[in-house]
């Protein structure tokens, strides 16, 4: 017996409605701000657990690799083809922090805001 639902992955950020563009040109979806809450955008429209991005003026990007815990989490997102979808995010505005050996099935980079996410191969 399960406790909960996962409803929603926030990532902070302080540029929420940008972050949300970025992360729909990978993953598809709208960004939709909230009426309510202006500091609160999600990405609609796409499948999956829904991503959101919370305005955090403070907002420090987090270190990679991380020694001191810094990182927190990541995001991997599955691709049919690497180079194609590499070249993709790094003309988003992402940046390759380790490429890995060669052959190696997954690559880290960080969107705009400086989280980390890999484009894992199918």
């Amino acid at each position: 017996m399960t406790i909960a639902k996962l409803r929603v992955v926030a990532l902070d950020c302080r540029d929420p409605l940008a972050l949300a563009g970025f992360y729909a040109a990978i993953i598809g979806g709208t960004p939709v701000r909230d009426e309510t809450d202006e500091d609160w955008v999600e990405l609609r429209g796409h499948e999956g657990t829904t991503l959101a991005f919370q305005e955090s003026p403070g907002h420090v990007p987090p270190k990679w690799p991380s020694s001191d815990g810094s990182q927190q989490l990541h995001l991997d997102f599955t691709v049919t083809d690497i180079d194609a979808a590499e070249k993709q995010v790094l003309a988003l505005g992402a940046t390759l922090l380790d490429a890995g050996p060669r052959g190696r099935s997954w690559r880290v980079y960080a969107d705009p805001a400086g989280h980390p996410f890999c484009l894992c191969a199918d």
